[in-house]
């Protein structure tokens, strides 16, 4: 039952930093601590395991690393950068592979539908919760993509797959 609370307030968090993505063009820094910080009664409610939890939490730390890195090289922006770790906090490494690969397919198609939006869309005409991904020369929600990533990896979490079954 309490499990099912976590993953729904993960889930919910994610699909709100999706939304705020796609209309602003950023993740706000409070909704990337609450992801990071909501994994510690969680860890601790659930208990899975000194093991896993410590498998987790390294595994967020190399992808803070990593992430740290690529927004310093500009390829990703800071709430990105922030948010694949906390997502990582959640998923853990067991399937870290299909996170990665479906964010990256995600992120890939995304980036083509937003480029021929741009391009179809005048920017007068863009819609109000997309203005700013439609117009020229801004970056791509790549919040979504890595919010399609957790989706899809979620259920081999030990803290996400009981909410899914």
């Amino acid at each position: 039952m309490i499990s099912n609370v976590f993953a729904a307030v993960f889930f919910a968090l994610c699909l709100y930093a999706a939304l705020k993505d796609i209309a602003t063009l950023t993740i706000p820094n409070w909704l990337n601590a609450w992801l990071a910080f909501l994994f510690i009664p969680a860890a601790i409610v659930l208990m899975p395991g000194w093991e896993v939890i410590g498998w987790h939490v390294l595994a967020a730390a190399i992808a803070f690393a990593i992430c740290v890195l690529l927004f310093m090289l500009g390829v990703f922006g800071g709430g990105d950068a922030k948010m694949i770790p906390g997502i990582i906090l959640w998923l853990g490494p067991s399937d870290l592979l299909s996170f990665l690969y479906v964010m990256t397919l995600s992120g890939a198609a995304l980036a083509i539908i937003v480029y021929f939006s741009r391009r179809v869309v005048p920017a007068h005409a863009a819609p109000f919760y997309a203005y700013e991904t439609l117009q020229k020369g801004q970056g791509v929600p790549y919040g979504v993509a890595i919010i399609i990533g957790a989706f899809a990896a979620a259920p081999s979490s030990p803290f996400l797959a009981n909410y899914l079954s």
